[in-house]
């Protein structure tokens, strides 16, 4: 009985501040406002993937092929920076893990802030390009600004997953495969990558699940030409005051995110065993 009374505050907490809100979310998107009163309805899920209204679709797919972009890119350059860190000294790689744990620190904006003087027109790097005789790209306000801004801010998350399973690999593991005549190559592909595939799908999920539901490095870095799926969503709240549309698109991008989760699970659990 005193156990289950310690577990009242927590169960208090995550009923306010997780299970509640979304309670709301998801009430909002089956209501509707009338001059009768509330009304049960579905029409703001009509709505989303009506045909006639073709554009809210593409904005979801695009934000998951960016998401899925800068997850793809946040393995290829975390992977290798990983296994680098976790195959120095004790005291180098805690030092520079630290590096990469210290942008995170800042200041969310501060860091885009930080992007926005660099690709800027009158940026830093095109102050060098023109330096140098070479013409002035357009940097910002691009596909290809937004994937850079969401690799610098979420690299980090791909990284400390992996790093933190690398250095928990048995080296005997890898004395063995070794033995056995495995080449370096051969041990790394059959024996490190089967062992931190937990960590790669736990990097991949944090990259992902932010990625698509962002809407600040979109916005700064990408302007009106890349719209993701969190500023139309942040747009029904704040300028159009539809609750319900703007609740809906919450609840289907949750749909979208639980059944990536689930897959990625599921295709991690069938390599494992």
């Amino acid at each position: 009985m005193r156990e289950r009374a310690g577990a009242y505050p927590y169960a208090a907490y995550a009923f306010a501040f997780f299970l509640a809100p979304l309670l709301l979310v998801v009430f909002y998107s089956v209501t509707r406002t009338t001059p009768e009163g509330l009304k049960l309805t579905f029409a703001h899920f009509f709505r989303f993937f009506d045909v006639r209204e073709p554009q809210y679709m593409k904005v979801l797919f695009g934000s998951l092929r960016i998401a899925l972009y800068t997850t793809c890119i946040c393995l290829v350059l975390g992977y290798p920076a990983a296994y680098i860190l976790a195959t120095l000294p004790k005291r180098k790689r805690s030092l520079l893990a630290m590096l990469f744990i210290l942008p995170m620190w800042m200041n969310f904006l501060l860091r885009t802030y930080a992007w926005m003087s660099l690709l800027e027109s009158n940026g830093i790097i095109n102050m060098v390009l023109r330096r140098f005789g070479l013409p002035a790209m357009q940097l910002m306000y691009t596909e290809g600004a937004v994937v850079l801004g969401l690799v610098y801010n979420f690299l980090p998350f791909m990284i400390l997953p992996i790093y933190n399973m690398l250095i928990k690999i048995d080296s005997s593991l890898l004395d063995s495969a070794e033995d056995l005549g495995a080449t370096p190559v051969q041990t790394f592909v059959k024996v490190t990558i089967p062992l931190t595939l937990p960590a790669i799908v736990s990097g991949f999920n944090m990259v992902f699940m932010p990625s698509v539901t962002t809407f600040v490095i979109s916005r700064l870095l990408g302007g009106t030409s890349t719209v993701l799926i969190g500023d139309l969503i942040e747009k029904q709240f704040k300028l159009v005051d539809d609750k319900g549309f703007g609740s809906a698109m919450s609840v289907i991008i949750m749909a979208f995110i639980l059944v990536f989760v689930g897959l990625s699970g599921s295709a991690d659990r069938e390599e494992v065993f």
